[in-house]
């Protein structure tokens, strides 16, 4: 009796620690919403001959690497809607490549990093395009019918700066759609939530950076030509309405700092549109502006940030300063847009900052990342999908980060 006893006590206890311990997936993909029938070209973008458009991206190229050295050609479309010759989009190849991956490899849910509707967000009709057939285009038909016979699965959601292009009055309308489709998660502009088949096991800390930004100082970004950021007091201006407009998101950063303090759970991971590190040389400013205003509390109390805007991806880590593992820093930016990475620029950067590692980075390309957390280690494998626009998934780069939260 004794024995048997026992015996069901440690079958119970190895069948719920096995429980706790299963592996939690997901997708993050960022910048997702560009397609080139919807842009609005400046008139120094709008290429009527194939030969501008490469021109165009040829000295883009040699400004940030100072040669055509590993010159990529973004893919290209004439739009006829435009009149122009136009960087090709992936957003649906990368929807395609993304579902082939969580099918093959599991995802619980996924998260997209914002800038879900280019290139001015929802204009309320005022540009003659309808809201809702932006929304089916770039939101509902690749993200929106995601894993359909996982019928739990949900995209935690959030805004970025080309949402937030219009009007307040616009993100509210995305907001709304978002929170109404079965699909997609966004209970509001910033949120924490736990997904609930892991409490305890992980909590997403979901930031608004566009309305941080806006509340704060930020300089406009400038380089010299070896790629040096350049000390001056030309600023930012960004529109009133993206400014906190009440005291929850005055009170942004302080919410933060509590929720993550207060959290019980195992891994705490923050989520925001703006990169804090990254290497395309034309966010920088946006970056130390956040970076002021976040690095305390994520230093602190987080496992990882996780963001897009950079159309690139990327792995940082910055030592915080403490005998803690590094904390990660994820740039999954390649949802649809892509960006050449400045070269000169990511080298200064890493000279300028000792406490800062790039593990790992890549551009001119479509993609996204697959992340798994196990016990006490967050798996990160980054995957392009080529320019033949075939969908398929290619495995590029897998990362592996120690949790350094306290239980």
């Amino acid at each position: 009796m004794f024995r048997a006893s026992v015996l069901a006590l440690l079958v119970f206890l190895w069948s719920g620690s096995s429980a706790v311990a299963e592996p939690i997936r997901f997708a993050l993909i960022g910048d997702t919403g560009y397609i080139p029938a919807y842009e609005i070209p400046d008139d120094d973008e709008h290429y009527l001959s194939l030969d501008d458009y490469i021109a165009a991206e040829a000295a883009d190229w040699i400004d940030k690497n100072g040669s055509l050295k590993g010159f990529v050609l973004s893919p290209w479309v004439f739009e006829s809607a435009v009149g122009s010759y136009m960087a090709a989009s992936g957003l649906y190849p990368v929807a395609r490549a993304a579902e082939e991956v969580c099918v093959d490899r599991g995802c619980d849910f996924g998260i997209l990093l914002g800038d879900n509707v280019y290139p001015r967000g929802a204009t309320l009709g005022t540009d003659g395009i309808s809201d809702s057939r932006r929304f089916t285009d770039m939101l509902d038909r690749p993200y929106g019918r995601f894993l359909p016979e996982q019928t739990d699965f949900t995209f935690y959601t959030l805004l970025g700066n080309h949402d937030w292009y219009h009007s307040r009055e616009g993100a509210l309308a995305q907001w709304q759609y978002l929170q109404s489709h079965p699909r997609f998660t966004i209970p509001g502009f910033f949120y924490r939530i736990a997904p609930p088949q892991f409490a305890g096991e992980v909590e997403l800390f979901v930031i608004d950076t566009q309305i941080l930004l806006a509340s704060t100082i930020v300089y406009e970004d400038k380089l010299d030509a070896e790629g040096r950021e350049i000390v001056h007091q030309e600023r930012e201006a960004f529109k009133d309405y993206m400014r906190p407009a009440n005291a929850g998101e005055r009170e942004m950063v302080q919410w933060l700092e509590t929720s993550l303090a207060a959290s019980q759970a195992k891994w705490k991971i923050v989520v925001g549109h703006h990169a804090l590190w990254s290497g395309g040389g034309s966010k920088f400013e946006k970056a130390r502006a956040l970076r002021k205003l976040l690095l305390p509390a994520l230093c602190r109390h987080a496992d990882a940030y996780v963001s897009g805007d950079d159309h690139v991806l990327e792995a940082y880590t910055d030592d915080c300063g403490d005998a803690r593992a590094p904390l990660p820093f994820l740039v999954s930016g390649a949802g649809s847009k892509r960006r050449a990475l400045n070269q000169r620029f990511m080298a200064h950067q890493i000279k300028s900052n000792p406490q800062l590692k790039n593990l790992w980075s890549r551009g001119s390309v479509w993609g996204f990342a697959h992340l798994t957390l196990h016990d006490d280690a967050m798996q990160v494998t980054f995957f392009t999908t080529p320019a033949d626009v075939s969908g398929r998934p290619v495995p590029e780069q897998t990362l592996r980060f120690q949790r350094r939260s306290a239980p």
